[in-house]
């Protein structure tokens, strides 16, 4: 009688791909890939420690401002977060502490002069060099962007002079001196006497000047605050880690990444040009879901066979709702035009450059990682804190949104 044959083996999922990585020492490469391991879990962890990135108060902010004119016209109407505006303006805690709207718009019906005193004196209009007049047009209102609250301000500005000039527009919107946030923001669209474009005003550069040609200029600094918000968008960066985690193959993660880009691009520009408008309500808690969906769909599918065909389309369809986080925080409320399209797809490739350099550093340690028996508990122990992290976001996002 013959014997049984003896089974064999199932083999670990390899990657042909990864040739081209150095082969190490099995101690020093275990050593490596482990510690980066606890690493990235350590750093991912720290998300549970801040509350959601859409209630909580940003140590940094972003004023949006739109500015018009012909002559000695102006008008510009300023988006400025409503408790951090009420708290520059010195005003008591019951004011930047209103969470109800109707109290909102009562507190700052209440405390208009204060607060019209507090923005002309750091947002400023001058035509050939003399500063223009300023004045409050009309009531404050209240309106969303994201999970959060802004005042809306509109301002006229009487300038003196002849119907052609140069404008210069300046802002020094809550200062690092105030010591409430740091190293905040102004994202200027003007069109005054024909000339259209738009700048990021901050700190180190709080001027702008209408006229010439500043499309350089424009390209680098929306191109930089693209890569900011990446960089510092915790949620988006947790996203692309669990496509990552989920990778098997360079062809895998191309596939991936190039969905995720196409998707998010499209609505990106759709929203930030006003053609689709979806409140930051619902936005917000499935970009917080879309990170805990794709994490444990990484984990539980992981060893089936053609567990990749599901991954296409789901990042797809989650990449369309990161595209109108993205169009959120640029904050754009404009009709189209060249200047316009500059500035987002100026924006859009400086999230395609972090996301790219993300994949650069993290895949080939992910690869290595698949060529160690650790692979089997590291990817899950990664996955956790992501998954963790993304549903504390989405209940608070939830909350905040009812």
């Amino acid at each position: 009688m013959r014997p049984a044959p003896v089974p064999t083996p199932t083999p670990l999922p390899t990657l042909p791909s990864s040739s081209w990585l150095p082969r190490l020492p099995p101690r020093r490469l275990s050593a490596a890939l482990l510690t980066t391991v606890a690493a990235l879990v350590a750093v991912l962890a720290v998300g549970l420690a801040h509350p959601s990135p859409a209630a909580a108060h940003d140590v940094t902010s972003t004023a949006y401002v739109e500015v018009e004119g012909t002559g000695a016209r102006v008008e510009a109407t300023l988006d400025l977060e409503y408790d951090l505006l009420m708290k520059s303006a010195w005003l008591y805690a019951e004011a930047y502490e209103a969470k109800d709207r109707a109290e909102q718009l009562h507190q700052l019906h209440t405390h208009a002069g204060a607060v019209t005193e507090y923005v002309t004196g750091r947002f400023a209009v001058t035509h050939d060099g003399k500063v223009c007049t300023p004045r409050r047009a009309g009531d404050a209102d209240i309106r969303t962007r994201g999970n959060r609250p802004f005042a809306v301000l509109t301002l006229a500005y009487a300038c003196a002079g002849g119907p052609d000039g140069t404008y210069t527009i300046s802002s020094a919107l809550f200062p690092d001196t105030e010591s409430f946030v740091h190293s905040a923001e102004t994202i200027v669209h003007y069109d005054m006497d024909g000339q259209r474009g738009s700048q990021v005003l901050s700190a180190a550069e709080p001027t702008l000047e209408t006229g010439g040609h500043h499309e350089s200029h424009q390209i680098v600094e929306f191109f930089l605050l693209g890569t900011e918000h990446l960089l510092f968008g915790l949620d988006h960066i947790l996203f692309l880690l669990s496509l990552l985690i989920g990778a098997r193959g360079l062809r895998d993660i191309v596939l991936a990444a190039t969905a995720f880009t196409v998707a998010h691009s499209v609505t990106f520009l759709l929203a930030a040009t006003g053609v689709v408008n979806v409140p930051g309500s619902v936005v917000e808690p499935v970009i917080a879901a879309s990170i805990a969906v794709v994490a444990l769909a990484n984990v539980a599918l992981r060893e089936r066979e053609g567990a990749g065909r599901w991954r296409l389309p789901v990042v797809f369809l989650f990449g369309l709702v990161h595209g109108l986080g993205f169009a959120g925080a640029l904050g754009i409320d404009e009709n189209p035009s060249w200047e316009l399209l500059l500035s987002l797809l100026s924006f859009n490739a400086g999230i395609e450059a972090v996301q790219l350099g993300i994949i650069a550093v993290v895949f080939p340690l992910l690869v290595l990682l698949r060529r160690t028996p650790a692979h089997r508990w590291a990817l899950p122990a990664m996955a956790a804190p992501i998954v963790i992290v993304s549903l504390y976001w989405f209940w608070g996002r939830v909350a905040d949104a009812v």
